[in-house]
């Protein structure tokens, strides 16, 4: 058990993942081909790996995977993890290529799409503030008008009776154990859930949506995995408890107004709302605390409701 409760709650979700996506593809009715998961991988390995070496070489830094397999391995589990998630969540009928596209997009965001933070202390560092394998979809689904998400039938599709509510539960069930003892986002999901039942009473009351049909997507298993599994991502949601509700709360408050519009996929374009916002708070507090700092100011700035 390593001692960084983070490297082991990423340890947990590639195993879950991993068996989930075995076990989809064999006995559940996965629709994508068997190659696409393996190929999602190596790709996500390998961009992962060449794009550290160049930062590291740039910074003049050791890489990161160095310091033996056990090292390596840990390096590259959110790799894994944004592989399997498109590659489980992506449809594109018999094309390969933009699945693989959406990998290499995740991945590269983690080291394009970056901002230098400063916190109370001074210290400055610099963070990735959108979740990759969630914008990597975005992308895609922007770029490609025909490709979907997998339909949520795939996930039960070739079973029935009782396994059909076991699925799920489990998967409910191991996400809320992970996120509870090992990540710390237990908040997070409670501010998600209570706004994604508010904004469907909210639409009932504006335009008179079924109550019964806005809540009936919290049943799914897709909205289980996309409750446990992307919007939890630890790298790019706050560790405060309260902002860890507004972001929550503020991810189902967009995702309502999308869909408000018609827009589809809404769920994948209210996280990367939400993840941009973030990143753009962070990055206005840290400007602020800079100056303060160079004018010999008290940092007295406070942090966005949704940072860190």
């Amino acid at each position: 058990m390593p001692r960084d409760p983070r490297t082991a709650a990423l340890r947990r979700f590639a195993m879950s993942i991993t068996a989930f996506n075995i076990v989809g593809h064999l006995l559940l009715g996965f629709e994508q081909a068997f190659i696409t998961p393996i190929a999602a991988i190596l790709v996500a390995y390998a961009v992962e790996l060449g794009l550290e070496t160049i930062d590291a070489r740039a910074r003049r830094r050791p890489a990161k995977y160095l310091g033996g397999w056990v090292k390596l391995m840990d390096f590259l589990l959110p790799a894994h993890i944004s592989a399997l998630a498109c590659a489980m969540l992506m449809y594109a009928n018999a094309r390969l290529e933009p699945v693989l596209l959406a990998v290499v997009i995740a991945i590269t965001s983690k080291y394009v799409i970056r901002v230098a933070v400063i916190d109370r202390s001074g210290r400055r560092s610099v963070r990735h503030v959108l979740n990759p394998s969630n914008f990597g979809i975005v992308a895609v689904l922007l770029l490609f008008p025909w490709v979907g998400i997998a339909p949520p039938y795939h996930f039960t599709e070739f079973v029935s009776g009782p396994v059909d509510w076991i699925i799920p539960l489990a998967i409910l069930s191991a996400g809320t154990m992970i996120n509870a003892k090992l990540t710390g986002k237990m908040p997070l999901i409670l501010g998600w859930v209570g706004g994604f039942a508010a904004q469907a009473l909210i639409r009932t009351a504006v335009d008179g949506t079924s109550t019964w049909s806005a809540l009936l997507v919290m049943s799914g298993t897709a909205f289980i995995l996309f409750t446990n599994y992307m919007i939890t991502d630890p790298g790019t949601t706050p560790v405060a408890p309260l902002r860890q509700v507004a972001f929550g709360a503020g991810t189902a408050a967009v995702y309502g107004l999308l869909v408000s519009f018609h827009i589809v996929f809404g769920l994948f374009f209210a996280l990367s709302i939400v993840c941009a916002i973030r990143g753009v708070g962070l990055a206005l507090v840290s400007v602020a605390r800079r100056r303060a700092a160079l004018a010999g100011e008290p940092v007295r700035v406070p942090e966005p409701a949704v940072a860190g």
